[in-house]
């Protein structure tokens, strides 16, 4: 299908946008501390924003209302795992986060946290997470690349390779160029227009077929199980989808927004806002899939590639019932929601790079300038790393995205929880917590792939991988607590500004 000229010129004029915006944070960057986040000193609005745009991604507009249209309503479950972890990750984990990074060394990444948290012999631990981030990131990265190449192949009848290099150069430019800034500032107006286009598609959808009533009759038609959130869902499937909610206290992405944010009082202006675009995005991408059934139902002329990869339903959606100028701005609103995590996730990544491999371990004496320039560097690098990975046009965005999750929320999860809430928590538990975690969403992760039928490997990563890494966690901490005074001291003040 060949896109309109009206819509290739309003996504054209995003693009342009998103570059511009990048140059402006270029010309703010002085320091690896604006690189890397802003300077802290980011607003309630844009952290909220630009937090909810980066954790949601291409799987809101393109996963989850493919989940919904292929089984029905028992995928929005996952919803509600999501919304409870969030809320728990804004209330408890972001103010104590934001106070804690400042005062524990004004760490500047989560392996910089954890070095001076706990202060490892070596700087082991601060190796050890950063090698973790570098491994589930390139996955994660990976599946937003997949998620714009779809977008591009699909809007603009364009080869999948050539897709997914047009879709990573746009995200690797204003990235390289603006850092965190550019980075937070693209996703606020990225955040602005998921959220447009999660509300307007469904609401037009549904009216179109003549209100919800012969909507939910026209899915009933096809099958009724669609609309009932319990079909077909076993005690297994019902803790998998919940457990995807735990994983929020572990995705350094999500986190480094709260790291950034100007002050502790700012985080709960911010967690309303943040929660309250949560709650209606999520419901449009679920209203979205379920509207879908109905609409190719009765049209069936118009499904294009929606047999093969049910993950473009929106992207349909879009094209059939949109005039071409709002179709462009839809369009932009998928490519904006793979944009705001991708340049995230490649920050996050370049910032391992550069202050806690390069700086922490290779070179501790190197320049501002010089760490700008490694963060740079490492974009472009860990870019072409999960482009090779992406290659595959028949990867699917949910599966991607899920495998990385689970790696990234069992393996910091439990460690930057009980960082925050245990002032008796040493350095050598968050080793062996975060080590655990990480290795048992890896040999899961395999089991499943060995034995896809068996009963166990059915359950997601995320539930042994997390209780186990708190277990850990909990057993060594009983068995060598924390002694150092001086960081009981630091923990008592940093708790001190919660108040």
């Amino acid at each position: 299908m060949n896109i309109p000229v009206p819509s290739l010129i309003t996504f054209l004029v995003y693009l342009l946008g998103m570059l511009a915006i990048g140059v402006i944070a270029w010309r703010m960057t002085r320091d690896l501390s604006d690189y890397i986040l802003g300077g802290r000193r980011l607003g309630p609005g844009v952290t909220a924003l630009s937090a909810g745009a980066s954790d949601m991604s291409g799987w809101l507009l393109l996963g989850l209302p493919g989940a919904i249209y292929l089984s029905g309503a028992s995928e929005a479950i996952i919803g509600i795992g999501l919304v409870a972890g969030a809320y728990f990750n804004w209330k408890v984990i972001a103010p104590r986060l934001r106070a804690f990074t400042e005062e524990f060394g004004d760490s500047l990444t989560l392996p910089d946290y954890l070095d001076h948290r706990f202060a490892t012999s070596g700087r082991v631990l601060r190796l050890v997470s950063a090698l973790v981030i570098l491994g589930f990131f390139t996955f994660y990265t990976s599946a937003g690349l997949v998620g714009g190449a779809t977008l591009f192949k699909n809007a603009f009848a364009m080869d999948y390779t050539m897709a997914l290099w047009i879709g990573g150069g746009v995200i690797v430019s204003y990235t390289f160029i603006g850092g965190f800034l550019a980075v937070s500032w693209t996703d606020f107006v990225q955040g602005i227009l998921m959220f447009l286009a999660l509300i307007i598609v469904p609401v037009v959808v549904v009216s179109e077929l003549g209100g919800w009533a012969d909507t939910a009759a026209a899915i009933d038609a096809v099958n009724p199980a669609l609309l009932d959130p319990w079909a077909g869902l076993t005690v297994t499937g019902f803790l998998s989808l919940m457990a995807w909610g735990l994983g929020y206290m572990g995705q350094p992405h999500i986190l480094a927004r709260f790291m950034a944010v100007r002050d502790v009082a700012a985080v709960r202006p911010a967690r309303w806002i943040g929660m309250g675009w949560m709650v209606l995005a999520l419901a449009g991408s679920i209203l979205t899939g379920l509207a879908g059934v109905a609409w190719f139902e009765q049209h069936p002329d118009t499904t294009g590639d929606l047999a093969d990869n049910a993950e473009v339903v929106f992207i349909l959606l879009t094209q059939v019932l949109f005039n071409p100028w709002v179709a462009g701005f839809l369009l932009a609103a998928i490519l904006a929601a793979v944009m705001s995590t991708v340049d995230s996730q490649l920050l996050v990544c370049s910032s391992a790079v550069s202050e806690d491999l390069y700086q922490g371990w290779l070179r501790p004496g190197a320049s501002q300038s010089e760490l700008v320039w490694v963060s740079r560097i490492a974009v472009v690098v860990i870019a072409l790393v999960a482009l090779g990975i992406a290659m595959d046009p028949d990867a699917r965005v949910l599966e991607l995205v899920g495998y990385a999750w689970a790696g990234l929320g069992s393996a910091f999860g439990p460690v930057i929880a009980v960082s925050l809430l245990n002032r008796r928590m040493s350095g050598e538990a968050a080793i062996a917590g975060m080590l655990t975690g990480a290795l048992t969403v890896l040999a899961w992760g395999l089991a499943a792939a060995q034995w896809p039928d068996s009963g166990f490997t059915r359950v997601y990563e995320m539930i042994p991988g997390f209780f186990l890494s708190l277990a850990t966690i909990v057993v060594v901490t009983r068995l060598r607590p924390a002694r150092d005074e001086e960081r009981q001291q630091a923990f008592a003040r940093a708790t001190a500004r919660l108040v």
